[in-house]
């Protein structure tokens, strides 16, 4: 597309009118329904919709994706040009770095025309070839071996294939969708706790995979139905695996023990949450030592620790729940460590308490690092010379190495905004960190750090053929909001796009939950900024990026904050003439789907296009009925609309209470028929609602995956066709 100055295309009117058009604009039907609220009664003909298993639905929605594949149809040619792209910009067959543990060394891979991955491990290493994208920044293979003792031309020299995930898709019957949940290894590494789900609903069936001396396995009778995916734990001498069921909201609130070789039916429930706010995970901390349980809701915590060689006794609770306090809690050899927000550390700080004491007394815990405003720290991972610390400061994360003797160091990634996270680093000994980094223009790469020293080994840059990563720029920018306040936005360009007002841009957010948003890379987003775009990060209240405070002023009763700041970053961009007024397009999925879809109601005529996905649009009438999934859970985060003052303050934002006739921008949904955490109905109303009151001359399209859940296709070559034809309509709407 020309990046000159244009209007956005009306080639696609709400009525499909493409040339040899034949499928009809849905149209969904009509039941009377009234719902009863503090605000006044509302009708909502489309409350129906809520009924998932409605024959009626599932017509309405297979009306929506026929008409979805007429209006793409006309695109196909940019469509399948992009999917090439990114296939082009990928090596389909590659292999990672190699990770020790157990006396193992272990390897993922990917081979060419395979939708999965494969999983294998060796106990020797050779160097005869180059791990593919071991390369230095400027391009030359790396000489050096890494402190660990892995050169980074590294491979297996004795291989074990331990999982092929496209295997088990086909023998599970998985056509549309494949998730592999857990994937763990008990101490001894002889056997593994692997689950799968097949359709998205995140109710995970769980195996047991047991290993001989030769590589050969067999999958145990031990299997566990209805687990949920969140964690696992094997006892010291492998002979109970832990697990977590959800309730029917989706609330993963118990924890199970299942002794193997027994029948999942006489499984011993260990813990059971029964406040409808609280979501439980299980885990082990790094030394195999103990087994953690964690229930968290939105402003408190409760952890509950179990020796791994004492599987059978009942768990330990740290400390007692208290409303607005929250903490986690690991294992430091001979202490534990906790990171929460007690004492005012609204930005938490790290308190430590001996192994030996009675730590379940609040003056057995000692502080560590005092808090410090602005640092939001979000979690430590111990290792017995030294602790990790992950945290946001400034609008950029950052790890921070804290040593016995109380001195620190902060790894040094530079300037430019990045992510930066721990990767893979099982050894509790372990004197080297292994981190990966990633920026908007950089693809992610694997570093060694020498811990004493400081001295770093590029381990791998993911490889990115047929990319020349010069030929793009990425900075930041700070936009200001209705209230004074200065909001971040990262921005990614071609080198070669003008910053004159002429450019097409897509402005991306999210804005809610605390998740901090870090800048990543994508090989899709190269096909916008290859055509001008501008490519655009907000990083709005409701997020975590700038402290504890920064999320606290975009929930609850501050929720329009986060709106406000999405609207006053897709401003700056138009008045500082980073993007053409008339060919700004938002994005943003989930949470980020209640973002734009509020941002678009509120201000229809600042945007060419929007793209929601999985978009939470219903949120006034969803989160007042706590028989829904996740309900309860979200009150913390929202507020309870079925009172005052929620319920007038959800109903001034809730997009699809607030869709009325307008000329809306170029519209693109997508849900998914299974999805748990948003539920496909309230896409479905709201587009069903853009169509009854009208939206103009400009596409509305939405496009129900039938056979996935909340995060849509799992394939690879599925995922990559998916961002094509999103791809393709930013490009024919802006």
């Amino acid at each position: 597309m020309s990046q000159q100055n244009q209007p956005p295309p009306t080639d696609v009117t709400s009525t499909n009118a493409t040339a040899g058009a034949v499928v009809p604009t849905p149209s969904a039907p009509r039941r009377p329904h009234v719902w009863s609220r503090p605000t006044g009664d509302a009708d909502d003909h489309f409350a129906w919709m809520r009924d998932v298993e409605d024959p009626e639905l599932i017509t309405y929605l297979q009306e929506e994706n026929r008409f979805a594949d007429e209006y793409f149809a006309s695109h196909v040619s940019t469509i399948e040009q992009i999917f090439d792209e990114i296939r082009s910009r990928v090596q389909e067959t590659d292999e990672s770095t190699p990770v020790f543990n157990g006396d193992w060394w272990y390897v993922g891979s990917t081979v060419e025309g395979e939708e999965y991955g494969r999983h294998h491990r060796g106990r020797t290493l050779t160097a005869d070839a180059p791990t593919s994208g071991s390369t230095t920044p400027d391009g030359t293979s790396p000489a050096v071996t890494s402190p660990t003792g892995t050169s980074s031309s590294a491979t297996l020299a004795d291989p074990m294939l331990l999982m092929d995930e496209n295997v088990e898709a086909e023998r599970a019957g998985a056509t549309d969708y494949f998730d592999l949940g857990a994937f763990d290894a008990c101490h001894d590494h002889t056997m593994f706790a692997w689950s799968i789900d097949t359709d998205g609903n995140e109710r995970y069936e769980m195996k047991v995979r047991r290993f001989d001396a030769d590589g050969t396995f067999v999958d145990l009778d031990d299997r566990i139905a209805d687990v949920a995916n969140a964690g696992t734990a094997w006892s010291a001498d492998g002979s109970f695996l832990f697990y977590v069921r959800a309730d029917d909201q989706e609330r993963p609130y118990q924890v199970w023990r299942h002794e193997m070789g027994s029948d999942a039916a006489i499984d011993v429930l260990v813990h059971q949450e029964d406040d409808e706010r609280f979501f439980v995970e299980i885990g082990e901390t790094r030394s195999d030592a103990w087994i953690v349980i964690h229930a968290g809701s939105k402003t408190s915590s409760e952890v509950r620790l179990l020796a791994s060689n004492d599987p059978t006794a009942e768990p330990t609770v740290v400390a007692a729940k208290v409303d607005g306090v929250e903490y986690q809690v690991d294992d430091w050899g001979d202490r534990l460590v906790m990171v929460t927000n007690s004492g005012g550390a609204e930005d938490f700080r790290i308190l430590e308490a001996g192994v030996a004491s009675d730590w379940t007394e609040p003056e057995a815990w000692t502080e560590f690092v005092a808090h410090e405003a602005g640092r939001r720290i979000i979690g430590v991972e111990p290792f017995e010379s030294h602790l990790v610390v992950y945290e946001w400061r400034d609008a950029q994360p950052r790890l921070r190495l804290l040593f016995r003797d109380g001195t620190e160091r902060v790894i040094d990634l530079g300037v430019e905004p990045h992510d930066v996270n721990l990767s893979a680093n099982p050894e509790w000994t372990s004197t080297t960190l292994r981190f990966a980094m990633q920026s908007m223009t950089v693809p992610g790469t694997l570093y060694d750090e020498d811990v004493a020293t400081g001295e770093r080994t590029l381990l791998r840059r993911i490889p990115t053929p047929n990319v020349d990563l010069d030929d793009y720029v990425a900075s930041r920018m700070w936009a200001t909001s209705a209230d004074g306040t200065s909001v971040p936005i990262d921005i990614v360009r071609h080198v070669g796009t003008p910053l004159d007002g002429t450019a097409p841009g897509c402005l991306y957010g999210y804005g809610s939950y605390e998740a901090s948003m870090p800048p990543w890379f994508s090989v899709g987003r190269l096909s916008l900024l290859d055509r001008g775009f501008v490519w655009a990060l907000a990083h709005p209240r409701g997020g975590g990026e700038l402290g504890r405070q920064w999320y606290l002023d975009g929930k609850l009763e501050h929720k329009q904050h986060t709106f406000d700041d999405m609207l006053a970053s897709a401003e700056h961009l138009i008045s500082t003439g980073v993007v053409d007024p008339a060919r700004l397009a938002i994005r943003g999925g989930s949470a980020g789907g209640l973002l734009v879809g509020a941002c678009m109601t509120q201000r229809p005529e600042l945007f060419a296009s929007v793209v929601a996905e999985v978009p939470f649009v219903d949120i006034v009438n969803t989160i007042s009925d706590p028989s829904l999934p996740l309900t309860v859970t979200e009150w913390e985060e929202w507020g309870d609309p079925r009172t005052e003052p929620f319920a007038s303050i959800m109903l001034a934002y809730s997009p699809y209470d607030n869709t009325v006739a307008a000329d809306y921008p170029a519209l693109y949904v997508t849900a998914g028929l299974h999805d748990p955490r948003v539920s496909v109905h309230e896409p479905a109303k709201w587009v069903a609602r853009l169509r009854e009151v009208g939206t103009g001359e400009r596409p509305v399209v939405m496009r129900t995956e039938m056979g996935a859940g909340h995060g849509g296709p799992t394939g690879r070559y599925d995922a990559w066709r998916d961002e094509a034809r999103t791809l393709a309509f930013l490009l024919a709407t802006t």
